[in-house]
């Protein structure tokens, strides 16, 4: 991985401090942000290309899922810290009453807030050592060029795509049922403060659980895909995901799928705790078994070119969760039925899903080479 990425995720981070509370410097925010966000998603195109040669293929499910348990477990540590010690959740102080970071930070100007980005560029570079320190680049040929080569490649790529169709239907499916789970990463926090008035610290809480989830469930998912395979695994989980979505849509504060509930119920509170908790863990084994799906569909000789073709189809489309959502609770007036195109979403994601094969393309990729 080249050390401009990791540079552009740990400045961006870090310049996210200086943001000022009016947002008169919006733009520098948005700039920041933007630095932080290129960096870290092209330096994942690079690590993820390098996940074919950690293991066989039987193996790289397990080592995906693992990867990701591992990579959770760093964001809940990370999370937790903030949320104890920095983050200001009301009154100046942090969610468990302190004063950011010990009162060494001033939180009527929300300095424990604006340090994350700090913390996040300091996490990040300090985690950053074994990988450079001991992880090999893949043994493939290095290609350096201009900007235009690079797009005549992307171009010359997609072009393929023709003859390769078990990828294509892939990447399509997996830009539909990806967006659809962003969409209810972003939308899960507002959806309980809207329907069931929950407070910051609850939907702190409530991330927290999802984050857990999301440890465990990648772990075990890695298991059932060495055993079952990716596909499978993906399907089961997309349908688990329809399922959540489906109960929370016909839930609110005052009844559940139509039959009231007692005054001051906490049934809702549960439910979507619950529901947080399949939220994050189902996701976690979602893409971890979608980035082994697409290592089935790579080939050997330009696995970077293939991630990153992944990474494209996974961003390109990533605004049409939030506009659905956005045209759904405007037309019905409700945040709870706004969330109702994020199944339609899985759905489809579903259907395409069955044109892909379980175990790859391996065959085109000479066909589709020449």
């Amino acid at each position: 991985m080249d050390y401009g990425l990791f540079h552009m995720y740990v400045v961006g981070a870090f310049m996210l401090w200086f943001i000022a509370l009016d947002g008169s410097n919006l733009y520098w925010m948005l700039l920041s942000f933007s630095l932080g966000f290129i960096g870290a998603e092209y330096a994942l195109i690079f690590i993820n290309s390098q996940l074919p040669e950690l293991g066989t293929e039987e193996e790289v499910g397990e080592i995906s899922g693992s990867g990701f348990a591992f990579g959770y477990f760093g964001g809940l540590l990370s999370l937790i810290i903030v949320l104890v010690f920095f983050a200001e959740m009301g009154g100046g102080k942090t969610i468990i009453g302190l004063p950011p970071a010990f009162g060494l930070l001033d939180g009527e100007q929300m300095e424990g807030t604006r340090a994350t980005g700090p913390i996040t560029a300091l996490w990040y570079a300090v985690f950053i050592i074994p990988y450079f320190r001991w992880v090999h680049e893949p043994l493939v040929e290095k290609a350096r060029g201009t900007v235009s080569e690079a797009l005549q490649t992307l171009k010359h790529t997609i072009v393929k795509l023709k003859d390769r169709s078990s990828l294509l239907y892939f990447l399509i499916s997996s830009m539909l049922y990806r967006d659809a789970l962003n969409g209810l990463y972003a939308f899960g926090g507002i959806y309980a403060h809207l329907v069931l008035d929950w407070t910051v610290p609850q939907i702190g809480i409530f991330g927290i659980i999802g984050a857990a989830s999301s440890v465990f469930f990648s772990w075990i998912g890695g298991k059932l895909d060495k055993r079952y395979g990716p596909k499978p695994v993906i399907i089961g989980a997309i349908w688990v995901l329809i399922g959540v979505a489906f109960v929370i849509i016909n839930m609110s504060r005052e009844s559940l799928f139509g039959m009231p509930l007692a005054e001051g119920s906490n049934l809702p509170d549960i439910i979507m705790m619950i529901s947080g908790a399949l939220f994050g863990g189902m996701g976690g084994i979602l893409q971890a078994a979608s980035r082994t799906l697409m290592v089935r569909h790579t080939d050997p000789a330009t696995p970077t070119e293939s991630f990153g073709l992944y990474g494209l189809s996974g961003r390109a489309t990533a605004f049409i969760a939030p506009i659905l959502i956005g045209i759904a609770t405007t037309l019905t007036g409700s945040a709870r039925l706004g969330v109702s195109p994020v199944i339609l979403l899985f759905l489809l994601g579903l259907i395409l899903l069955r044109w892909v094969n379980a175990k790859g393309d391996k065959e085109t990729w000479a066909d589709a080479s020449s």
